[in-house]
C-alpha cells in the first residue's frame, strides 16, 4: 500500500529567507497546534535577528517565542524531515537543492513578509497577525488534524 498524496508528516522543517519571522512563527504554531504529534524545526537562508513583533503577535495566542534563536540551514544539526515547507523563494531554491537526493516532500507556501509593512504600530501588528493567521489556517488544513487547542 502506498502512502496517500500529502501523507501526514512526522517531521517538518520550515525554511524562509531569514529565520526571524515567518519560519519561526510556523514552527511555533505547529508545536502549539499539534503538541507532541509532529517534530518541527525552522531555519533560514540567513539567520536574521529576533523580531519583537513576532513575539507580540504570538503571545496573543499564548505562544512563547522567547527560546527561539535565529539559525541557518548550516546551523541546523538535524535531518530526516519528511516535509520541508518553504515560505520564501530563496528558501525554496535552497530546499530543492538540499533535498534533491533525499526522499522528502518540499512544498512552497508563498507568504508575505510583514517586515515590509509601514504605518502605525497597529498597522504593522495587523500585518504580522495576518501572516500568523494565514500560517495557522494553512497548517491546520495541510496537517489535517484537529488541534488540541485553538485560540
Amino acid at each position: 500500500m502506498t502512502a496517500p498524496l500529502h501523507a501526514q508528516p512526522s517531521a517538518v522543517l520550515f525554511a524562509c529567507r531569514m529565520n526571524a519571522v515567518r519560519s519561526p512563527m510556523a514552527e511555533a504554531m505547529t508545536s502549539f497546534l499539534f503538541p507532541g504529534k509532529i517534530y518541527t524545526r525552522s531555519c533560514g537562508v540567513f539567520a536574521g535577528e529576533r523580531d519583537p513583533f513576532v513575539d507580540a503577535v504570538m503571545e496573543e495566542l499564548g505562544v512563547d517565542m522567547s527560546k527561539h534563536r535565529p539559525k541557518t540551514l548550516e546551523d541546523l544539526q538535524e535531518d530526516g524531515f519528511d516535509l520541508v515547507i518553504t515560505l520564501a523563494p530563496e528558501a525554496h531554491h535552497m530546499a530543492l537543492e538540499m533535498t534533491r537526493t533525499q526522499a522528502v516532500d518540499v512544498e512552497y507556501w508563498p507568504t508575505i513578509d510583514p517586515t515590509l509593512a509601514t504605518g502605525s504600530r497597529a498597522q504593522i501588528m495587523d500585518a504580522y497577525r495576518q501572516v500568523r493567521d494565514t500560517l495557522r489556517q494553512r497548517l491546520m488544513k495541510r496537517l489535517d488534524w484537529q488541534p488540541a487547542s485553538v485560540s
